[in-house]
């Protein structure tokens, strides 16, 4: 995985996360509603930028979804419907728990 060659890039990350976790409003250059309840955290560490889709669960719970390094202007969309696939396979799996 890239952020094994990039450590620091993995610390931002990180520190990301961290400030989702603990404010109560994040700035849209670190956190951004996409659509249909798929977020993009946002991250920059120098020319490398990154994006990982993620959602709520239950409105406490923040799961990460897929990322990638961003490479063109635009966010392609074949990642943002494979974020969203997972968020439904996520819910259909947790209704078929709670129903069994």
């Amino acid at each position: 995985m890239f952020l094994k060659k990039k450590p620091k890039v993995k610390q931002k990350i990180l520190w990301t996360l961290k400030l989702i976790e603990i404010l109560q409003y994040v700035p849209q250059d670190y956190f951004k509603h996409i659509n249909e309840g798929i977020f993009e955290i946002r991250v920059q560490k120098g020319s490398d930028i990154f994006r990982i889709f993620c959602f709520f669960d239950d409105k406490k719970l923040i799961v990460l979804a897929n990322g990638f390094q961003k490479k063109t202007h635009k966010t392609p969309v074949s990642e943002i419907i494979k974020a969203k696939k997972i968020k439904d396979e996520y819910e259909s799996e947790k209704r078929n728990v709670a129903i069994s």
